[in-house]
């Protein structure tokens, strides 16, 4: 049987950005063949979904490479893209699936997580096996920093645009340049502190973010046109709408303003027996999710979630990304633990 890091290894290894995970969805599937297993576009389903289920929640996607390729072990910690985010969890999903005879165990290896919420699989996958609704909890193995992280918040990506009319750069008052028009409400945006929203006793903290910017043909012409991506993380106790709306008034400045991808934030959830034995078990503070993650689409499907699993939020989506292996192994006997205390 290998160990947990050796299995961390081995998925490591297996690239799988965004848009191309069947590679490393098929060899999940031949390791735990023999289990009960449905396919899903490009993700899996390990076991049988039941009344009272519980799942455990995994995306086998990653950023795109920005170093090293493959997986290397240097002291007690696995280094390589997607260590982490979230194969770590993957890691402690299998061995849980392998090494527990619960079967109340249900594994969902999903696509998509990284990309546009129209991309991921885990509505596909919950509308294809309906039982899923009737789980008792889920458990998505986000890394939580040996935490627990509770609800998360929602998340918009909007284009803001400011029109103006091209010129010739050495008679700029022919037109209107785009890019200036904008600077005031740049201005404004660069001013913003995050926002305090607490929510059952947590500090869940709004901001809204300029992420990509463009404009502009050529260096001797006035820019007609500049669209910004506008990206705010909104508070769980703000209802999709009302976000939308919040920020649709703040970009009232702009010539356009259009919402391309939205989800939904997830109240937390701080006393479900299972997540309240989880935390004891672990002993694992419990804190409030920054950022957007797949608890959102549980809890729209009326299904109780939860973020914990192994690695560290700061080490995301970046270069060098790593996980130490004595994370690896909380997370897995938290996780047994807990389940055989609440069987």
């Amino acid at each position: 049987m290998p160990t947990l890091a050796e299995t961390l290894v081995w998925l490591v290894d297996i690239p799988s950005e965004t848009g191309s995970e069947a590679a490393i969805r098929d060899a999940i599937a031949g390791r735990l063949a023999g289990m009960p297993q449905t396919m899903v576009n490009r993700s899996l389903v390990v076991g049988e979904p039941l009344q009272g289920s519980i799942l455990l929640v995994g995306h086998t996607d990653t950023v795109p490479l920005q170093g090293h390729v493959g997986a290397r072990m240097e002291g007690d910690r696995v280094y390589g893209l997607g260590a982490t985010d979230m194969k770590g969890g993957l890691a402690v999903m299998i061995h849980l699936l392998e090494e527990t005879e619960d079967e109340r165990i249900v594994g969902i290896f999903y696509a998509g997580e990284e990309g546009p919420i129209s991309g991921n699989d885990i509505v596909p996958i919950l509308d294809a096996l309906p039982m899923l609704s009737e789980a008792a909890a889920g458990i998505v193995m986000e890394p939580t920093n040996r935490e627990m992280h509770a609800g998360c918040q929602g998340a918009i990506n909007a284009r803001v645009s400011f029109v103006g009319e091209p010129a010739h750069s050495a008679r700029p008052w022919l037109g209107e340049n785009a890019v200036s028009k904008a600077g005031e409400f740049l201005a404004v945006l660069h001013r913003l502190e995050p926002e305090l929203h607490p929510v059952e006793g947590l500090q869940f903290k709004e901001v809204i973010s300029v992420t990509r910017a463009s404009g502009g043909v050529a260096n001797n012409i006035i820019p007609g046109r500049f669209d910004l991506n506008l990206n705010y993380r909104f508070a769980p106790d703000r209802t999709l709408d009302a976000a939308v709306e919040r920020l649709a008034e703040l970009c009232a400045f702009a010539d356009e303003f259009e919402v391309s991808d939205s989800a939904p934030a997830a109240y937390p959830d701080v006393s479900h027996p299972l997540f309240m034995k989880l935390a004891e078990v672990a002993d694992a503070p419990i804190a409030h999710k920054q950022g957007w993650t797949d608890v959102a689409q549980l809890v729209q499907r009326g299904i109780p979630g939860v973020n914990f699993g192994p690695g560290e939020t700061s080490l995301a989506h970046k270069p060098g990304e790593s996980i130490a292996l004595s994370d690896l192994d909380w997370a897995f006997q938290s996780i047994k633990g807990a389940l055989e205390l609440a069987s």
